[in-house]
């Protein structure tokens, strides 16, 4: 496994959260406005404690691990990026190789991972660009990339698609739906059809619990949605449609 949370609690937002996610796949975190999907993430990423109960990474408790052999494992993408000096895009994505800084200069390792993450993330048109004068789909992209530059096991995205159009939603969720082909992905979402398209497994929480969790045909079923969202839905296709 690589999370293990048992009787996970947080002093706000959560309360006696358990599961098991594995090495690989894409897992997305669902809930209404203020349910604690961000407070689970950042419990996640080791910046949100003292927390309750057990959250183990790789088998050691989260607390317990040294920041700078966790940052080069876990990735956390937060909802959004401001910079406010001229950064390029390319400069923003070097910014992710900071768990391997040793010195002024950047390494030959450095430079090719990212040149992976660039690729990986179709980013190098713009890398000389000002990364305040990009568009709000590839500022994600770019950050996304930095993310990929530190190399980690797993990403952690806090709402990766905010405040993007439907095209670049549903084309950062085919992304990482393939990163989750060799990593462990996990994101917050609002898009219940995003997940049920994309994701493999799905956290749905309500007032800081866990409210239904599995496949996501399962746990986004229409009496949990109708449960937790109040909202009634109907599940045809593999898709959601929501009553008037």
């Amino acid at each position: 496994m690589s999370f293990h949370a048992a009787a996970l609690s947080f002093s706000y937002g959560l309360h006696n959260a358990a599961f098991e996610l594995p090495p690989s796949g894409f897992v997305t975190i669902a809930g209404p406005n203020g349910a604690g999907k961000s407070t689970l993430l950042g419990i996640l990423a080791g910046l949100r404690h003292p927390y309750k109960g057990e959250c183990l990474y790789r088998g050691v408790e989260i607390r317990r691990w040294r920041r700078l052999e966790f940052s080069r494992k876990v990735a956390f993408l937060p909802q959004s990026m401001k910079l406010e000096f001229p950064f390029t895009a390319e400069q923003v994505v070097f910014m992710g190789r900071a768990p391997y800084a040793d010195g002024w200069f950047e390494s030959q390792e450095d430079h090719a991972a990212v040149a992976r993450a660039m690729s990986t993330t179709d980013t190098h048109a713009f890398a000389a660009r000002d990364f305040r004068t990009l568009s709000g789909g590839e500022k994600q992209r770019v950050i996304l990339a930095s993310a990929l530059a530190q190399e980690p096991e797993t990403l952690l995205l806090d709402e990766p698609t905010t405040f993007l159009d439907l095209k670049h939603q549903l084309a950062m969720y085919h992304l990482l739906a393939g990163l989750a082909k060799r990593m462990l992905v996990v994101a917050v979402t609002h898009d219940l059809n995003l997940a049920l398209r994309y994701s493999d497994y799905t956290i749905v929480l309500d007032a800081g619990r866990i409210a239904a969790q599995g496949r996501p045909e399962d746990a986004l079923s229409p009496p949990v949605i109708d449960h937790v969202f109040g909202v009634h839905a109907t599940l045809r296709d593999g898709w959601l449609t929501y009553d008037a």
